[in-house]
């Protein structure tokens, strides 16, 4: 299925210019652009991408309620795309991956910053990427990853209530087009059989 060329956007006329002779202003189309609308604010030279699917990951409460990560642990492995369970945290595959095999282990209890961990939470999350790592290397053949965690909302956490660790692998040339110019992330396979694949490869599970 090819996608129609788009139709150009008619702008709006500003600063009291008229509009061109002939023109029937019953035709006018409405600018598809937030920027081209007018309205409060000052444009700048950013474009919106809104994704309103994502706020049922965003409304996660302090109190757990809503909170996925607090919900994910009652769903079967498969349902909540979950790899492995440990004691204290689990391991899960991100639902809006940056690549293939992009992983988070989580906490089953709800706390949002990293002091707040118990000995036992933060020994079995550092175990638990040890193991992610080895896993994703076997499953993949990962050259590299980044892990790391977003505390906070002003450090881009998507679900601040909630701690948790990313760990995204790395190959070489992964950064391409797509990504960079086009704004999207190309994945070569479905997250099921991806969280498949890595179960069956966790260290210690046969």
């Amino acid at each position: 299925m090819t996608a129609e060329p788009e139709e150009p956007v008619e702008r709006e006329e500003r600063h009291g210019r008229e509009e061109p002779s002939g023109a029937d202003p019953g035709d006018r189309r409405s600018p598809r652009l937030e920027e081209e609308r007018g309205g409060a604010g000052v444009p700048d030279n950013f474009q919106r991408l809104w994704t309103p699917h994502r706020m049922a990951y965003i409304k996660a409460t302090g109190s757990g309620g809503g909170c996925p990560f607090c919900e994910i642990p009652k769903m079967t492995d498969e349902e909540g795309l979950v790899v492995s369970r440990g004691e204290t945290v689990y391991t899960v595959l991100n639902l809006y991956p940056y690549n293939s095999g992009h992983l988070m282990v989580v906490p089953y209890r709800h706390v949002a910053d990293y002091g707040d961990l118990d000995e036992a939470e933060y020994v079995e999350l550092a175990e638990f990427t040890r193991l992610a790592l080895a896993a994703l290397r076997k499953a993949s053949g990962a050259q590299g990853f980044n892990i790391g965690m977003n505390l906070g909302l002003v450090a881009g956490a998507g679900i601040a209530a909630h701690l948790h660790q990313h760990i995204v692998p790395r190959w070489g040339g992964d950064t391409n087009f797509m990504p960079v110019v086009g704004h999207t992330n190309v994945l070569p396979q479905l997250l099921r059989e991806t969280r498949r694949m890595i179960a069956d490869c966790w260290p210690g599970e046969d």
